[in-house]
């Protein structure tokens, strides 16, 4: 059981999604930087996890059960924001669900995430998979979650990665990582503390990937944030041309903190490419072969639009 520490702040019906997001099937103009997972058409539709609206993406004619991603949003991002991105995570064979978690950090009371989501997830894994009228009735894996996260979601990742109760991400007196969360990929995101990175003493593998052109997280920080990730598996993805809301539906979300760096990305580029990478360092991480060959041997090389270093 990990105890209290005090951390920063920073750091419809069912639908088809695939004409709007092309997830199909590869383009052949990207043939260069194709995964070695086809992406599949996706559904969604919505739920409530706990007291949060909760948006579900999966694979619509996936066989087997699946694995559920747990998105993290960013401080004051609302869930519609990340649909494309959730989506795009969805079509290389996960649940994703992206709960609107609104509480009070510090004297704010607005959309941000917290440790105890892990749990209200896993509870939802359960009851979902046993309801006879869910679309994923008998289709989850209820012993198997990941994480992705953003900004302060992507914060709140690490703390749970950590298996601390860290505050302002932990809400509760403590906090225990359950055996079902196997690996977290975090976007724009470090653990900057008045310019000193403390050590990650990381309980699961950790993935970063980071927009170049990122102002708000900038790069040089999620390098540093990198090299104090302490255990096992690891990866930081940079992403040429992304800047902070580079998995975001648009820029600078309503409601959010504004990013003043440019992002010199397309939308859709940026969207495609980070949740690739996410989606296949997770399968890595669950066992997949292929995809770990992606992310560790011909990935780097076949998108021109990522550098990567790794740990295995």
């Amino acid at each position: 059981m990990s105890r209290l520490r005090a951390l920063p702040t920073r750091a419809l019906s069912a639908l088809v999604l695939t004409a709007l997001l092309g997830l199909a099937a590869p383009s052949t103009a990207t043939a260069e930087t194709a995964s070695p997972i086809t992406p599949a058409a996706v559904s969604t539709y919505q739920s409530q996890i706990t007291n949060d609206g909760t948006s579900v993406y999966y694979p619509t004619n996936a066989t087997g059960e699946l694995p559920v991603a747990l998105l993290l949003q960013g401080g004051k991002v609302h869930r519609q924001h990340y649909s494309q991105y959730a989506a795009a995570v969805a079509s290389y064979g996960f649940v994703v669900v992206t709960p609107n978690h609104r509480r009070l950090n510090f004297f704010d009371t607005d959309y941000y995430t917290s440790t105890s989501q892990v749990g209200e997830t896993l509870s939802w894994m359960a009851t979902e998979n046993a309801k006879a009228s869910s679309p994923l009735h008998g289709r989850i894996d209820t012993d198997t979650m990941v994480l992705l996260g953003h900004s302060f979601g992507g914060a709140t990742g690490l703390s749970i990665a950590e298996d601390t109760c860290s505050i302002p991400f932990c809400t509760t007196l403590s906090f225990d990582l359950p055996a079902a969360v196997k690996a977290g990929s975090f976007y724009g995101t470090n653990n900057a503390i008045l310019g000193i990175y403390p050590s990650i003493d990381n309980q699961i593998p950790v993935q970063l990937v980071q927009g170049q052109s990122d102002g708000m997280a900038e790069p040089a920080q999620a390098e540093k944030t990198y090299a104090k990730i302490a255990n096992g598996r690891k990866q930081i993805v940079r992403v040429s041309g992304a800047n902070h809301y580079g998995i975001t539906n648009v820029q600078n979300p309503s409601g959010a903190e504004a990013e003043t760096s440019a992002q010199t990305s397309t939308q859709a580029a940026s969207i495609a490419t980070s949740a690739r990478w996410s989606a296949l360092w997770l399968r890595a991480q669950l066992g997949d072969s292929a995809a770990a060959t992606y992310v560790y041997t011909t990935g780097d090389a076949a998108d021109p639009s990522v550098t990567v270093t790794s740990v295995r």
